[in-house]
Parts: C-alpha cells; structure tokens; sequence
C-alpha cells in the first residue's frame, strides 16, 4: 500500500523545466521591446506570468546564480565574485535542485547552471551532471578547445596555445593579442555546432526519458548565450538589418554620481577588436548589438524545441515553466558594456512562469528579486518551503497579477575588498548606498560609511540622467529609501 501511495504522490507532482539564460536582459517581445524575434519565449509568456520588476541580487554570473539556487542573498552565501565556490563557504546548504532531489524528483541539469560551485555541485543531481564537452555535436563538428567558437582559424590559433601552460587568463590574453579573440561571429553552421544548440539535443532526449517514468522530474537547462563572445549561427544574425540598429540615446555618465558606479568593462575589452581604451566606435557598437540580438533569437529557437518536444509527449499539462536571467547586460547606455553595476541595465532581468492551474497572458507588477524563486518552486510544488530562504513566493502573483509579494528588490555590487554599493529599487526609484569598510564580509554596521549616494526616479528619468541625491525636493524620499534599506540589509 505503501508503494503504491507513493507512486501515485510522484505522477501528481509537478514537473519543473528551468530554463536560464546567462546574460538576459528584457530584450524580448514580451517586455515590449519590439525590434527583437523571440517567438518562442513570447509564447510561453501568453501561457504564463510576466514578472515585469524583476532584478537579480548582483550583476555577475557566479554571486546571482548562487543566490538563486540557495535562497540566500550574497551577504549570507559569501559569494561575491568568480573566485570563491560555494560549498567553501557553506558546505551544508541545500540547492534548489538538491531540495528537490531529496524530495523524490529525478533532478538533472544541462549547461550552465551553477557557476562558483565544483563540478557542477553533483551533490545536487540524480543523474550526474556532466560539462558541455561531453554532449553529442552535430557531424562534422569537432568541439572547440573553448566551446565558443567555430571558425576553424581560431581553432588553428587555440591548438597552438593549448599546449603552453597557460593559465586561463594568459591563454585569452594571448589570444587576444594574436587577434584570435573576437567578440562576435557570423558562421554558416546548423544550431548544434555550438554549445546552445547540442544542449537543446541533449534535452530532447532527456524529456524522452522523462516520459517513460513515473517520477516527477527537475530538468535544469542553462543557455550560455547571450554571453560573449557573440556567436549564432549566420541565419539569426539575418533576422535583422544592422543599418536599423539603434544605439543606447544616452552615453554619459549619470550626474551628480560618484566613480563607484562605473567600471571600465574589462570583460569585453579582452576581445581582440575592442579598443583598449576609449569607448567603442559607433560601428562597432552597431555590431555588437547586432550579435546580442542575434544570440537572443538563436535560444529563443532552442527553447522553442524544448518547449514543442514537452507537447509533443504531453509532459506540458504537468510542468511549471519557468525562465529567467542572471543578470542585465549593457548595451552602451552610461558609455557602460557588460554588467557589473547597480543600474537598471545590468540589475533587471526576465522572469516568466508559467505554471498548471494559474493565470496565463498576465503581467505581474509586483517588485520581484531572484532570490524569489527557490520558495516560489518549492510551493508550486508542494515541498517544504525552508524558514531559512531570504526570498518570499511569487505564487500570490501567479494567482492574482495585481498582488504585490513585496514593494522592493535589492541588489548590491562590490568595488574592490572594501565597497559596496547596495541598491533598493521600488516602482518607482532607486537609491544606491556606496558603503566603506570590511563589514560587508561580516555584517552591516551600526553605524555605516556611506561614501556615495545615488537617487533615480524612474517616472521622470527612465535613463538615469541625473542622481537627485542631493535635490532638496527629494530629501524626504532619499531618507526613507535609506532607512528602509539599512534595515532590510541588518536582518
């Protein structure tokens, strides 16, 4: 009886497919941005909830998918950069994944998933996650040292390299400075020549399995592309006329703001045609956003596969969807490329869900943060929702668009070992806190030191043209979003 009771548990779970997309910002036609070919994810929005007011916990890869995946804000995981891994810090905290392992789902992940966690974190998987080097590429197509690129000189240019003992970082700089480094590329190759696309395979086959159990099921699927380097195949890239690009309308930096808030985008400039210095030739700038909208279209094609084969073996009646961004991405506006700071550009991102039983075709105005979805999927799910999360459920939203879950998202980003700014955003404003000290490594203090202030309100200045910090008209407003703030970040 037992056995039974338990089988008929797992075939009425919901199955999670979850899709993230590494650099996302809402350049999508269910954002209303017109000037994009996102059909597929366009169509999974009208089946779904639209979180218009999403922003991430911090704009770089490894502290914001950490934090997602552990309901835990960077001050609390210790992950602020690239360097450090996740279980160093906190060697016993479940993962979203690793929740729904433990709770009888089939869990396994494609792609980048995790990024600051070693190996994938196999403690999180049923089946064992495997690198990208290990899926099935199209014929006739060997993979590249760096999973990156196709055009056979660069390749020549790699095996050169490869056998040098270099580290990371010199290999790219060498590289670079050979001219084998480019940003973008253009090549005539089907989909799965490059690393998106045999992810994508690599799914089809999974979800095959999938259906032929009957245990619920966690598919995590994580799309490298947008990131750089820009490539796509050739037939994304004529999805779009590069003479009607449009370049960011403002190029300045904000006024009235301190230097915290910029950086230099070093992570473009290591491509071989960036400049070293100085901003990006407006013909240059043309094409980049050419390649990002490019690679866009080229996942949205890839989801739309995952999405047609979840139809086809009628999984889709029982499976949450749900899709996000780790983070914004620059495209010029502020001189600024990349992400890495705390504006609206590199901190908003994508998020739908669309799941059985709840509201279709909706936009959801509550403020929203990544840190939102663990608790948001456990519920979906009916697992237990840990006390220990610092997000809240998104579920209200999903039952009514017009329930605000929260008033605020907060997002934060260091400046060296001894900054931060911390960053609260509303409907309406954003004030940003550049903090000094090492307490951010602990706890924040009694007693901060606020060595920059940036107020933006978005209903007069969708651009961040100005900080109004020091505007007397908007003293009273700064003073609440900064006690609010500091409260939040003291709990």
């Amino acid at each position: 009886m037992l056995v039974c009771l338990t089988s008929l548990y797992a075939q009425t779970q919901p199955n999670i497919l979850f899709l993230n997309v590494d650099d996302l910002k809402p350049m999508l036609g269910s954002y209303d941005y017109k000037d994009i070919c996102s059909p597929n994810i366009d169509s999974l929005a009208e089946n779904g909830v639209v979180f218009e007011n999403a922003y991430c916990q911090q704009a770089v890869c490894a502290p914001s998918r950490i934090s997602l995946l552990t309901g835990l804000r960077p001050d609390k995981t210790k992950v602020w950069d690239l360097r450090t891994f996740m279980r160093d810090m906190n060697p016993d905290v479940v993962t979203l994944p690793q929740i729904f392992k433990q709770n009888g789902y089939e869990t396994v992940g494609y792609g980048k998933i995790f990024h600051g966690a070693r190996n994938g974190d196999q403690i999180s998987w049923t089946i064992p996650y495997e690198k990208d080097d290990k899926l099935t590429y199209a014929d006739g197509f060997d993979y590249p040292v760096t999973g990156k690129y196709q055009s056979e000189e660069i390749h020549k240019a790699y095996q050169e390299v490869k056998n040098q003992n270099l580290n990371y970082k010199q290999r790219n700089r060498l590289l670079r400075d050979k001219g084998f480094r480019p940003s973008t590329e253009s090549l005539d190759v089907p989909d799965d020549a490059y690393e998106d696309g045999a992810i994508a395979v690599q799914a089809l086959k999974q979800l095959e399995h999938f259906s032929k159990s009957d245990k619920p099921f966690f598919l995590a699927l994580g799309f490298h592309k947008p990131h750089l380097p820009f490539v796509a195949p050739k037939k994304y890239w004529d999805l779009y006329d590069r003479d009607e690009i449009t370049l960011a309308s403002y190029q300045k930096k904000a006024e009235n703001t301190p230097a915290s808030a910029y950086h230099t985008w070093g992570e473009l400039r290591n491509y071989s045609d960036i400049p070293r210095q100085g901003p990006v030739p407006e013909n240059k700038q043309r094409e980049l956003i050419h390649a990002y909208k490019a690679c866009v279209s080229y996942i949205d094609a890839q989801i739309g596969m995952v999405m047609n084969k979840l139809d086809k073996l009628g999984l889709r009646e029982n499976t949450v969807v749900i899709l996000w961004g780790d983070h914004g991405w620059h495209l010029g506006d502020h001189g600024l490329w990349c992400k890495h700071s705390n504006f609206e550009q590199a901190t908003r991102v994508p998020l739908i869900i669309s799941a059985p039983g709840y509201l279709k075709n909706k936009s959801a105005s509550t403020m929203a943060e990544l840190v939102d979805i663990y608790p948001t999927l456990t519920e979906l799910a009916g697992l237990p929702v840990g006390v220990h999360l610092e997000g809240k459920s998104l579920v209200p939203a999903l039952q009514d668009a017009n329930n605000i879950v929260k008033d605020y998202a907060i997002s934060q980003y260091p400046r060296g070992k001894n900054k931060m700014g911390y960053s609260i955003r509303t409907n309406r404003y954003r004030l940003t806190l550049w903090l000094q000290g090492k307490f951010h490594k602990e706890n924040i203090m009694s007693n901060p030191d606020i060595i920059g202030v940036e107020l933006y309100d978005y209903q007069v200045d969708p651009l961040e043209r100005k900080s109004l910090a020091n505007e007397i008209e908007y003293r009273d407003v700064k003073e609440t979003l900064k006690k609010k703030l500091l409260g939040l970040l003291k709990q």
